[in-house]
């Protein structure tokens, strides 16, 4: 939950240059892991074990 400064919340007290900050970190931090997933099962097979053991 958000911290609050007394009875509002403390990102309505956020710029519009700060929101848009934490907006675009946090886009680049899914898209981080979105590759990763993606390079993770990038070869598999949907709906099948992954195949760990075969690989090494």
């Amino acid at each position: 939950m958000t911290r609050k400064i007394g009875s509002k919340h403390e990102a309505q007290h956020r710029g519009t240059k700060e929101r848009q900050e934490i907006r675009r970190t946090n886009i680049a931090r899914e898209a981080v892991k979105m590759a990763e997933a993606r390079a993770k099962y990038r070869n598999q097979v949907k709906g099948r074990p992954q195949l760990e053991a075969a690989a090494a």
